[in-house]
């Protein structure tokens, strides 16, 4: 039945262009296969049709992760913070990239934002243990106990 509207109506053929690629979900398809440089260019591709969208940025970062491109993974979480504050996975992500780089006040201070708005779901719970067992490694415990902070016995 399309076919014969299409044929029928008064539409122009502008008006029947076909549908923009979904960028995103290629991209997210793409690193689910390990092809990690074909996700960014299709990455690049979704934040040109959503330059401010943080979770393209933080999916963009991640992916600059596993290709080992660790500059360019925090410039992205950090873009994505600009965007959303509260975008949990970029501070966790950030977080440990500043820890290798030797950043522990950095990363003590993103993986406090991480554990203050933790994510949900079923995987949670697993990041939120390894978030507070670094954070507790780094001596930046989630409150300061009485013998750190002066007080006390």
């Amino acid at each position: 039945m399309g076919f014969w509207r299409r044929l029928f109506s008064s539409t122009s053929t502008d008006d029947l262009s076909p549908q923009r690629l979904d960028y995103l979900n290629e991209a997210l398809a793409l690193e689910r296969q390990g092809d990690y440089d074909a996700a960014l260019t299709s990455y690049r591709l979704a934040l040109r049709d959503h330059p401010n969208d943080a979770r393209i940025l933080q999916n963009m970062a991640i992916a600059f992760t596993k290709t080992r491109r660790l500059d360019e993974a925090i410039r992205h979480y950090r873009r994505a913070l600009e965007l959303d504050t509260g975008l949990a996975g970029a501070h966790y992500g950030l977080a440990f990239l500043l820890l290798k780089r030797g950043d522990p006040d950095g990363a003590a201070q993103h993986l406090k934002a991480f554990l203050a708005n933790p994510p949900k779901g079923p995987d949670g719970q697993k990041w939120v243990a390894h978030a507070t067992e670094a954070l507790r490694d780094l001596g930046a415990g989630l409150t300061p106990s009485p013998s750190r902070d002066g007080g006390g016995a």
